[in-house]
């Protein structure tokens, strides 16, 4: 039987001893990390890069089918990658959570063990934050703070017209996983006896919603090769969306190909299962944290090669926004908003 600590016998003092004891600073720019009033950070004259994002659950996450170790990895991920999207490197984190008492030490280390993994495998430093009871549910506020040479930093309104527009890995899987996900809840709360049908055929688009990758691998390759993008995004709300922000801030519009748009075979299958259009997946599903970018036409054959990368299409002097081409040749207007939060 496993052991359950009541977070009242450890206090807050006694949490935050117990995460400092499990983290271990590595990057040179942080001076003071956990344990005082506030994290030091040396920037050395670089941009300071910083991003947080607020999980909340019955919002962001279901516990019913989300491990609390998938959760952190997450959580520290999807931040990670706004700080990806922006040309720059992840060095530190603070995290922030709002507890209620149905939690034990326990388990608030499982939900620490996969930050700590996401920390390992990002290069990051955790080097402070806040608890607080609540009486919501688990919350989760995580800052990303990054550095960069200024000449590297990516901005959104920055693509230019005829910049070839790229997205690494493919889209719609994470999506695809949370149907499937909230479909075997369903069928468990209409019978608790039933076991739930997650085969191996569902483990790729299942891992992509519950643990999604920053593609920080795309950031160092672009600066292997000496291309910086001309703009940037991670696609958290769907791709229509986020290339409808960047021909927005950029005063620019777009043209796409429907069969440009990278879609794993699995996402593929899976959405034809559920009855669901691959392709409205891919384009209006969201958090696959994939990064949307754009490169000068000069840069394509320094890039055509890379790993994971697809050409999607070009933008465009066309103001009213972007067109996807379908594969029957029919041009059509993108108008997704993408998620609403409220």
């Amino acid at each position: 039987m496993e052991t359950r600590t009541e977070l009242s016998t450890i206090g807050e003092f006694g949490l935050i001893k117990l995460i400092d004891s499990k983290f271990q600073s590595i990057n040179p720019e942080t001076i003071k990390g956990i344990g005082d009033d506030a994290a030091i950070i040396d920037t050395a004259g670089r941009e300071l890069v910083v991003s947080t994002d607020l999980l909340m659950e019955g919002i962001h996450f279901d516990l019913a089918y989300t491990p609390l170790k998938h959760l952190g990895y997450k959580a520290v991920a999807v931040n990670v990658s706004d700080i990806a999207a922006m040309n720059a490197i992840p060095k530190q984190i603070t995290v922030s959570l709002g507890l209620s008492n149905r939690f034990s030490v326990e388990a608030i280390e499982e939900l620490y063990e996969g930050i700590k993994i996401a920390c390992d495998e990002y290069k990051v430093d955790l080097v402070g934050g806040d608890t607080s009871a609540s009486r919501s549910g688990l919350v989760i506020s995580i800052t990303a703070l990054g550095t960069a040479e200024k000449k590297n930093i990516v901005l959104r309104n920055t693509a230019n017209t005829n910049d070839i527009i790229c997205v690494s890995g493919d889209l719609g899987a994470a999506y695809i996983g949370l149907q499937i996900l909230e479909r075997e809840k369903q069928v468990f709360l209409a019978n608790p006896d039933m076991q739930p049908q997650l085969d191996k055929d569902k483990d790729y688009v299942i891992e992509r919603q519950l643990k999604p990758n920053a593609r920080m691998d795309v950031i160092y390759e672009l600066r292997d090769l000496g291309v910086i993008p001309t703009a940037m995004i991670d696609i958290s709300d769907g791709l229509a969306a986020e290339i409808l922000h960047l021909c927005k801030n950029s005063g620019t519009g777009a043209v796409i190909f429907e069969d440009k748009i990278p879609i794993d075979d699995q996402t593929y299958l899976m959405a034809t299962d559920l009855n669901f259009s691959p392709m409205t997946a891919a384009l209006n599903g969201g958090e696959d944290y994939e990064l949307l970018f754009t490169v000068k036409q000069e840069d394509f054959e320094t890039i055509k090669n890379m790993s994971d990368i697809s050409f999607l299409g070009y933008m465009t002097n066309d103001v009213d926004g972007v067109k996807l081409m379908m594969k029957s040749g029919t041009l059509i207007n993108v108008t997704s908003p993408g998620f609403e939060h409220f």
